[in-house]
């Protein structure tokens, strides 16, 4: 059994680890309700091109916390 010391540790960091990606995630939301900060008459195919990193790397990590693709059991 562990002791509480140990546990409340791990729960600060799980805690502040949970805030970091809190954080990120309103920043991205934001951003995305700016269309990333692009206007609609400067869209060209790079701006696609940086959508779709930025969408193969949020599906990374939305594969592993789901369990999907990859991760799938």
């Amino acid at each position: 059994m562990r002791n509480s010391k140990e546990t409340r540790t791990a729960l600060d960091a799980f805690v502040g680890r949970k805030a970091e990606i809190d954080t990120m995630l309103d920043r991205l939301k934001s951003l995305s309700d700016e269309h990333f900060g692009y206007a609609p008459d400067d869209i060209d195919w790079g701006h696609v091109g940086t959508l779709g990193h930025y969408a193969d790397i949020l599906k990374r990590i939305t594969d592993a916390a789901f369990k999907e693709g990859e991760h799938a059991e």
